[in-house]
């Protein structure tokens, strides 16, 4: 099952790597989804690492929110309370630049990178 988890956290970087793209080259939306899909995906790998999983076999999004926050975070500390609304934050950025009648703006969009990569390296110095 490591290797399979490995997958999660591989393209937890893929995607951190593509926000980073995006953002350099003015694509803001694309740039927000990106974020929170690397923090999706790394949150993924850490309650994988952590021997979480949920019953269904579904990594649905409000299920990896709650567990990351609720036992990684609160419960377990094994993460900064820091990292507590970088899921919520970067999911509510991406439903606005794939969803909403607005775009997401350069500096959301660089806030949301300097989080992703927080979360990431967060996960990264764990795993």
């Amino acid at each position: 099952m490591i290797e399979l988890d490995r997958v999660y956290w591989e393209k937890a970087q893929e995607n951190l790597a593509a926000a980073e793209s995006e953002y350099v080259n003015s694509r803001y939306n694309s740039c927000a989804s990106r974020c929170y899909y690397a923090c999706f995906q790394a949150a993924i790998y850490a309650l994988s690492q952590a021997g979480i999983r949920p019953s269904d076999g579904q990594w649905g999004h409000a299920f990896v929110q709650a567990e990351f926050i609720g036992r990684l975070i609160n419960r377990r500390k094994q993460y900064s309370a820091q990292l507590r609304p970088t899921l919520s934050h970067t999911y509510i950025l991406r439903q606005t630049g794939d969803y909403a009648p607005e775009h997401v703006s350069e500096v959301r969009a660089a806030r949301a990178v300097a989080r992703a990569e927080q979360f990431l390296a967060a996960i990264g110095e764990r795993g």
